[in-house]
């Protein structure tokens, strides 16, 4: 099994990114080959609306760091996304990655049974963490991006929320959220 995860958050140890790495070190633990990107370290654009994808390409045609990335997902049997939300949506770094598998669609996509290159089964996770600590604040997050995903094959999806996280390392204080990391990584192993 082949776990790819992203993280969007500037902070490299914060708190979506801290269950992130739970997830995947129980994920690599129970036997996954994981990969993580963290897309804030990497130079790229958003999608150009160049359409080369639908004309001359069967993938994105941009040339940057984002392109690994995107291989990476194609293969992937699980795509882990994590972030904070900043302004009531994931980080602009996470959503530039959002925008770019545009690329996953076939032309005319919005015509076919089947509008995604990818291929059926994969599993989606999505973690978000938010200093508010109001769950009902924001919770839209999830079910908007789980729909897109899931007309690229992803029908199982799952969310991890972190609520009222505000500072850097809160979730080390919030040791539920991490168990549910690692519970949910060891069912989707086996």
């Amino acid at each position: 099994m082949k776990i790819v995860c992203l993280t969007g958050s500037p902070r490299y140890r914060g708190n979506s990114a801290s269950i992130a790495k739970r997830f995947m070190e129980t994920a690599t633990n129970r036997g996954a080959h994981t990969i993580t990107h963290a897309l804030n370290k990497l130079t790229y654009k958003g999608c150009q609306a160049c359409m080369g994808c639908k004309t001359t390409s069967d993938a994105c045609v941009l040339d940057d760091d984002l392109r690994p990335v995107l291989e990476d997902v194609v293969t992937a049997d699980v795509l882990v996304m994590a972030s904070p939300v900043y302004y009531g949506d994931v980080t602009s770094q996470m959503k530039g990655f959002m925008d770019r598998t545009y690329s996953f669609y076939v032309p005319e996509f919005h015509t076919k049974a089947r509008p995604s290159r990818l291929a059926p089964g994969k599993k989606f996770v999505m973690i978000t963490t938010q200093g508010q600590p109001d769950e009902n604040m924001f919770a839209d997050v999830f079910p908007k991006y789980h729909f897109f995903f899931q007309t690229h094959g992803f029908k199982e999806g799952y969310s991890i929320r972190g609520c009222g996280l505000a500072r850097p390392d809160d979730v080390m204080n919030r040791q539920e959220i991490l168990a549910k990391a690692e519970e949910l990584a060891g069912v989707l192993v086996g």
